[in-house]
Formats: structure tokens, sequence, C-alpha cells
């Protein structure tokens, strides 16, 4: 089973495929071992990768010149290869299958039920696994209304950002008299670092077909839409694939599976606009107009695109409901929390040592996911903050790890669940440049039709990078947190209300670096430039001229066996000195505050061993 989600193709993962076909023929086992692509397998952080059935044996970082004696080794002598398998971080010894490797043995798959299992290009592979049983039970078996109260009895809710419950969206567009109807799927995930949605299409797209099809069904739709940005097109090429299949086998098109219902699903394309993560904006889009909000009521469900009741899902919101109906209300409703039921897909990514993709039930808590899914922070570095709900959610503390995940958790600690990004910070993390970066990001996102957005977004960048520059003021902590507060509650759409996050969460948790950076001149975590100094150590300094050599800029002079010097004004801060310098000597340091102003260069480059002999005399 070789995964072809876009990280791993990106990795080499059709080469691969060659490779394995080619050599498979070579040793004269075509008849006897099948290469079979999958979608997104989620260990994204040791792709290229593959799973070897019944085996359960995972390889991962493969290359092409390990395909011939994989093949060899493995299929044909029965010896599995150790240095091809998984080791976790800290370990010597590899973890031969992957139901033993931590990073999958929390992670109850829901959604994702079918991810490096099926290959998503053949429609029989996920009739195989119970695929469209649920759309022809409810076809055959349920009114409309009744689907409507089973998804929600099951407590299921949106897994776009804002977690609205599901059925009642559809029960309020079913009462509506206008038709037609519409439903949408959303999968156009503009958070950094997040891609839950499009390993979705790439990995299983009929499951995203056949929950919105018994959506339609419920509502009363007979068009829908999937909305996907197109700068993923393999997660379309796929899509388009299913779709086609799906009419072929009479799932989607007039009287599917003799029902008399008729419904037909239209691909959208979106330029990639993160304000179309906003329903009103996405709709927009979708009818040819600008990308932006608009006041609501009425909602979407009773005036939607082309004016007509619409239901807008996410797809991950969409893939659950044929389990839904296939297991029952009550089956699901016993996963996860009180107010948040079944699972939800996260982005592992930042400084963790196991990224990826994931999917948990609602409950477990940060611990859980960072340290025995993640596997801990690289290099031992101590776990700082983790920064969930894309670049308008907040950053969770330490002191908040074992915070169990559900909606309401989320909100109450200055976060949100958004649409599942998770990024996970580390000690040598400037919260202050996270935030800055943040707002950034959301600043270039805004639609500008909001002067709250637009203009407080500007607002608050202009503070945050004054403070990064080591030009913040008295008052300007007290400036952020009345400003956030002001553009929350006078934004008109989703983007604009949540922007503030990343700034007040940050300053909730991490107020005294924020001080540190206006009173002290200094960035705790030596990450803003103009706050950090470089500086060559002379007692450890060996004169090896290996940060001279690498400097970009030439900011550094000595000579061989001379202590080298880094002439400050010529220093753009890249950090290669520090990086070349061979750790035995560690002779460049990085500082910040009062020890980089108090520090003491020597005028100019002089010999190691006159320097040692003036220091030791």
């Amino acid at each position: 089973m070789l995964c072809t989600g876009t990280g791993c193709v990106a990795g080499g993962a059709f080469g691969i495929r060659e490779c394995l076909e080619r050599e498979i023929a070579k040793q004269g086992l075509q008849n006897e071992v099948s290469v079979v692509i999958t979608g997104c397998n989620g260990f994204c952080g040791q792709g290229p990768l593959l799973v070897v059935e019944p085996d359960g044996i995972f390889y991962g970082f493969l290359r092409p010149e390990d395909i011939p004696f994989l093949v060899q080794e493995h299929f044909l002598k029965g010896r599995p290869v150790r240095r091809l398998m998984f080791v976790p971080p800290e370990k010597k010894e590899p973890t031969p299958l992957v139901q033993d490797i931590p990073f999958f043995k929390k992670q109850l798959l829901i959604v994702l039920r079918n991810k490096g299992i099926i290959d998503p290009e053949k429609i029989d592979d996920y009739i195989a696994r119970d695929g469209y049983a649920a759309l022809e039970k409810a076809l055959r078996t349920m009114e409309p209304q009744r689907v409507i109260e089973e998804v929600i009895e099951s407590g299921l809710r949106g897994r776009g950002g804002a977690g609205f419950p599901s059925g009642i969206k559809w029960r309020v567009c079913r009462g509506e008299k206008k038709t037609p109807k519409y439903i949408i799927g959303n999968c156009d995930e503009g958070d950094p670092g997040a891609y839950m949605d499009r390993s979705l299409f790439e990995s299983d797209p009929h499951s995203a077909i056949e929950g919105m099809t018994i959506a339609a069904y419920a509502i009363g739709a007979s068009h829908g839409y999937f909305y996907v940005r197109t700068e993923y097109p393999l997660a379309i090429r796929r899509m388009q694939i299913a779709i086609s299949q799906a009419r072929d086998y009479g799932l989607l098109g007039e009287d599917i599976l003799g029902s008399s219902f008729d419904f037909d699903i239209e691909i959208r394309e979106g330029s990639g606009a993160f304000v179309c993560g906003e329903e009103t904006s996405l709709i927009h889009s979708i009818e040819g107009e600008s990308p932006e909000p608009r006041q609501r009521p009425p909602f979407p469900a009773q005036v939607g695109v082309w004016g007509c009741p619409t239901v807008l899902n996410n797809v991950e919101t969409l893939a659950n409901v044929p389990v839904i109906i296939n297991r029952g209300a009550g089956w699901f409703s016993n996963i996860g929390t009180e107010t948040s039921k079944g699972t939800k897909i996260f982005s592992l990514v930042g400084k963790i040592n196991n990224t990826g993709l994931i999917e948990v039930p609602m409950g477990i808590t940060l611990r859980e996911i960072i340290y025995e899914i993640g596997g801990g922070i690289p290099g031992d570095k101590k776990f700082k903050a983790v920064q969930t709900g894309g670049p308008s959610g907040g950053c969770i503390p330490y002191d908040l790890i074992d915070l169990p995940i559900d909606y309401e958790s989320l909100t109450e600690a200055g976060s949100m669940m958004g649409s599942g990004g998770m990024i996970v910070l580390d000690e040598d993390t400037c919260v202050v440049d996270v935030a800055k970066y943040f707002v950034q990001f959301t600043n270039d996102e805004s639609c500008g039709k909001c002067i709250t957005c637009r203009d407080g977004s500007e607002a608050l960048l202009e503070v945050l990078t004054r403070i990064s520059d080591g030009e913040g003021q008295e008052g300007d902590v007290d400036f952020l947190e009345e400003f956030g507060i002001a553009i929350k509650d006078g934004s008109m759409c989703g983007l604009g209300t949540t922007l503030p996050n990343p700034v007040l969460s940050t300053i909730k948790y991490f107020r005294e670096e924020y001080e540190a950076h206006i009173k002290e001149k200094r960035c705790p975590a030596l990450v803003c430039k103009n706050l950090v100094k470089y500086y060559i150590v002379p007692e450890k300094c060996v004169g090896c001229l290996k940060c001279l050599k690498e400097c970009p800029t030439q900011a550094i002079i000595g000579a061989s066996k001379q202590i080298h010097i880094i002439e400050q004004p010529k220093c753009t801060k890249c950090g290669t000195c520090l990086d070349v310098c061979p750790v035995k000597v560690s002779a460049v340091i990085k500082v910040s505050g009062e020890e980089a102003r108090n520090l003491k260069t020597l005028e100019k480059p002089v010999p190691v061993k006159d320097f040692r002999r003036a220091h030791e005399a």
C-alpha cells in the first residue's frame, strides 16, 4: 500500500511506484505482489512511505535506490528490512508493525476510516468497505426528516470552524419553501499548515460524495457544489474521477438507486482566498462575485447561493454522515465529550517529532497528542505552546497541556477548533513573532470590506512590528488588548472577529515576553533580529575559519589560528556562523538585551595562542 498523497508525491512516490513495479516484474513476482496506491497515510513526516500487507510492515523515507533490495529481501526472501523501518525518537530499535507505532495507536478513525487501505481512484474499493451502503439505507428506508433527526441526535457539529450543529442547519434549510435548494461542500481550507480537507479528497473522495448526497436528500436539494482551491490539483483530479465513477454506477444523476431522487455534483475551483472560508464569501465566489461576506441574518440555509436556501458544510463534516447513518446516532454520540461528539482531524505540524495528519476522539488531551502521538519535541526542547484553529486561533501554553480538546474548552482557553490546524511551538519560538506572523497573514487576506478588520489588523500589525523591532513603547500591550477586543466586537464576519486571537492569547499567557521586548529591549527566545546579536566568544574560538568562510556578508574578520570577530554593522543576523561552528567548539553565541549591550569584543583579531597565554597569565 503505497501512499500517494500530495506530500509523498512531492517526495517522489510515483517514482517509487515505477521502481517497485519494475523490480517486482524483474523478480517474477507480478502475479503474487501488487502495488496499490492509496491516499494520504497520515504519517507525512516519514514520506515517501508504504505498508506491506498482510504483514503490516511500515517502511518510510524510501528512495528509488532502496527498492531493489527491499523487493529482494522482503518480497522474495521474506526478510523484512530493518533499516527502512520506523525508529521512534530517542530509540535505536525499529518498530516494524504499523499497529505498534505510537503515532497510530491513539487515533480513532471515522472520517479517515479508509485512508491507506483503498485506492481512491477505484469506486469498487470504496464499495467493498461498505461504501454507499448508507446512501442506499437512507434512500430506501428513511424519510428525509428522519435523516435530519438522526444527524441531530448524533450531535454532529460543523468541522469547518464555528461548530454549529449540522442537523439543525439541515432542518432550517428543509423548512424553507423556496426552491431549488443547494448544498455546498467546503474544501477551501486556507490555514497555514492545514491539509485535512485536501487529504480527504485525495484519500477517500467517495465518502464526501456519499455524505453530500445523503445531505442533499435530507434537505431536498438536486444540485451540489464542491468548492476547492485550485492549487489542489491532485485532490481535484481524484474528486473528478470519483464523481464520474459515481455517475456511471447510478449513484449520482437521475433516479439514484431507483429511488426517484435526482442529484448531481459540480466542482467549483477557488483561487485560494482565505476569506472564502467564511460561508457567505464562498457563496459569492461561486456566483462569480467578489468574495466578500455579507451581514447575517438571513443565513445561507435561508438565503444562499443564487438567493436560494443553501446548506454549506465542510467536507470533513459530510464524510461523517455515512458512518452516522450506517452505525446510528447512538453509536456516534457515545464518542467524545458532553458537547462535542465524534472525532476531529488535525494536521499536527511545527516543532514536533511526528508530523502528519491525525484523527482523534474529542476530549483527548493536548499531552496525549503532543507526547504520545507526536512523539514529543525534537532535541528534548521544552514544549512552549500549541497554536490551534489556524491564523485566527490562539496559543495554548504548557500549563494547559492536560486540557481535554473540544469546541468549548478551546474557546475558553482563548483559541478555537477551526478546521483543525495544530502548530506546536517550542522554547525557541517568540510569541510576539508568532502573533505578528498570523496578523500579517490575516491582514493580507482581509477582503477589505469591513473597516474594523481591514484597518484594525493594520494597526495591530504596526504595533507588533514596532515591538519586535525593539521600538515598543509603554502602553503598547494595553493598546493591543483594547483594540483586539474592539475588532472582535465590531467586525462583520468570522475572519474579523477571530483575527485578534493570536495577539490576545499570547498576551494572556506570555505577557512577560511582551514586557521584555518593550522594557528590556530583549527577545527571550532570541528570535527578533533587531534585538539579538551574534558574538564569537574569544575564550572558545580556535580560528578554524569555518564561520568566516560561510558568512554571506563577509561580516567576520580574522585569519587561520586567529580569534575571529563579527563586525556588527555588517551582520544580517542570518545565523550561519552559529550553524557552522563545530559543536565541540561552540564559540558562536546569540544574545539579547542587557547581555548583548554589555558584550566586549576584541578590537582586532589576535593569534589564539597569544590570547590564551595572556589570559592564563
